[in-house]
């Protein structure tokens, strides 16, 4: 794992756990580590916030002993606080325990109450492992929170959101700052946790970055750092057939879809585009773009044998194909051979009522597999946030799945996995998903292994979007892909 990798590692509520105890078998004791995340946590408040009346809520557990820090060094530095604890002092313990001895200010009854006066929050009652609903006290002053707009900053991740998938269990603060430690969670990237945590800040409490090794994380922020090596860059010995030849089905009605994947695959460095079109459509195809290549076919015996091509070593099968026969067909045919292929929209909505054959031709293929939510149900059976549903998915098909959404995640079989987090809400726009999946198709046909094609066309997909702003169309996306991949390539060459 590079030193990007691993800062764009995500680490689970239990990976996290076990990151502190080897920390400690390092030689950074416990407490040194809460007195560290007590003293992250000020610091942020500090830059961001004069002095004013704080109320610092206080949970039972550890993240209530980072809450007496934060409180105890609040009150050093001038600021009016206030402590409330859920539950009894006296039934504390270890590191909570010796953080609340060295409080010694008034501890009050942690409820809506302890919130009058305050212009500022800092939520330290539960942790990002919380197993159950809060209740009581605790729900009640964590839905106040709300209820008065209070700035609210959040210790790890805000009460009652799971650090794993992002749910929100019963109720949880509307945080402005989140101050986490090490790394971030897979809770932090996931909605609706990643919405409610606000800004996040990871602090450096004294963990040796060595200790990922021993960790081995399988999940990580979708960025350049975990694919930028890979990139398929054009060489000086290049020439339009090394840079591959993609195909696309395109479809006699909606032929949009096909005509944004092609522009899409060509802008991304595809050296080749040809779109396998319905006799009909192939004026209207070949009008599209310079360079754009179209065959007329008929059927899927006709596209089978464009496939018998082996130049065309990389196809799409399924933006405005429409729900047949036809498609099916065309899907499994992608399916043969030694080619990579990307199956999106109807190609994947033909299996619904026999996911079973198309996961039995995935096995073994270099494929990725593009579903948005409604896609990916009638697909898949899976139940669970995103990411253990896109995992489960990618392991049971035998391809990498591309889970579409304002947090998509990339899952490959063997467990990797990615969350993206740079996606504009101008996404959601009609034509999107197809210029994303001929993205991918473009990175297939340059060699680019699936996982890293579908990180890097998701993340491309997003930059693109957010260089262009508002006002934003689908066909706009291509278009802003040259200046995002000239970024890019100055990175690549420091």
């Amino acid at each position: 794992m590079t030193a990007e990798q691993g800062a764009l590692a995500l680490l689970t509520v239990e990976q996290m756990y076990r990151a502190d105890a080897l920390a400690t078998a390092h030689g950074v004791s416990s407490d040194t580590l809460m007195e560290n995340a007590g003293r992250a946590i000020e610091s942020q408040i500090l830059n961001r916030w004069a002095a004013r009346p704080v109320t610092v809520l206080c949970g039972p557990g550890n993240n209530g002993g980072d809450g007496f820090v934060v409180a105890r060094r609040l009150r050093e530095a001038g600021w009016p606080v206030t402590l409330a604890l859920l539950g009894e002092r006296a039934r504390l313990k270890g590191d909570a325990a010796a953080n609340a001895a060295r409080w010694e200010g008034e501890v009050v009854a942690l409820g809506p109450a302890a919130l009058d006066g305050a212009e500022l929050v800092v939520d330290a009652i539960f942790g990002a492992g919380l197993a159950r609903a809060p209740e009581g006290a605790a729900r009640a002053t964590i839905e106040a929170v709300n209820e008065r707009g209070l700035a609210c900053v959040g210790v790890d991740v805000p009460s009652g959101v799971h650090g794993d998938s992002g749910a929100v269990l019963g109720a949880a603060p509307r945080c402005r700052l989140t101050v986490t430690f090490f790394r971030r969670k897979p809770g932090h990237l996931l909605y609706p946790g990643r919405e409610l945590a606000g800004e996040v800040v990871v602090a450096d409490i004294g963990i040796p970055a060595s200790v990922l090794e021993e960790i081995a994380p399988a999940i990580w922020a979708n960025g350049p750092g975990l694919w930028l090596d890979a990139f398929p860059w054009p060489r000086h010995s290049d020439h339009k057939y090394t840079r591959g030849h993609a195909l696309i089905a395109g479809g006699a009605e909606m032929t949009g879809a096909a005509r944004l994947a092609a522009r899409a695959a060509y802008r991304v460095g595809a050296g080749m585009v040809t779109i396998a079109s319905p006799p009909d459509a192939v004026g209207l195809y070949a009008s599209e773009m310079a360079g754009l290549l179209v065959s007329a076919v008929a059927n899927a015996e006709e596209f089978v044998g464009l496939l018998k091509d082996a130049r065309r070593n990389a196809v799409l099968v399924g933006p405005g194909c429409g729900v047949g026969l036809t498609t099916r067909e065309m899907a499994l045919a992608a399916l043969t051979g030694e080619r990579a292929a990307v199956l999106d929209a109807d190609a994947l909505t033909v299996f619904e009522e026999e996911p079973d054959v198309l996961c039995g031709a995935l096995r073994g293929r270099r494929c990725v597999l593009t579903p948005h939510d409604g896609e990916f149900r009638r697909l898949f059976r899976h139940v669970g946030d995103r990411l253990m549903r896109a995992r489960a998915a990618a392991a049971d098909c035998g391809a990498t799945v591309l889970l579409k959404g304002a947090d998509s995640v990339i899952a490959t079989p063997d467990g990797r996995a990615a969350i993206n987090e740079n996606a504009p809400p101008t996404l959601a726009t009609a034509g999107a998903g197809d210029v994303l999946a001929g993205l991918v198709l473009g990175l297939l046909a340059q060699g680019m292994a699936p996982f890293e094609a579908a990180c890097a066309a998701t993340w491309l997909h997003g930059a693109a979007a957010s260089a262009f702003g508002p006002g934003l169309i689908a066909s706009d996306i291509a278009e802003k892909l040259p200046s995002v991949l000239g970024r890019l390539a100055v990175v690549e060459r420091r």
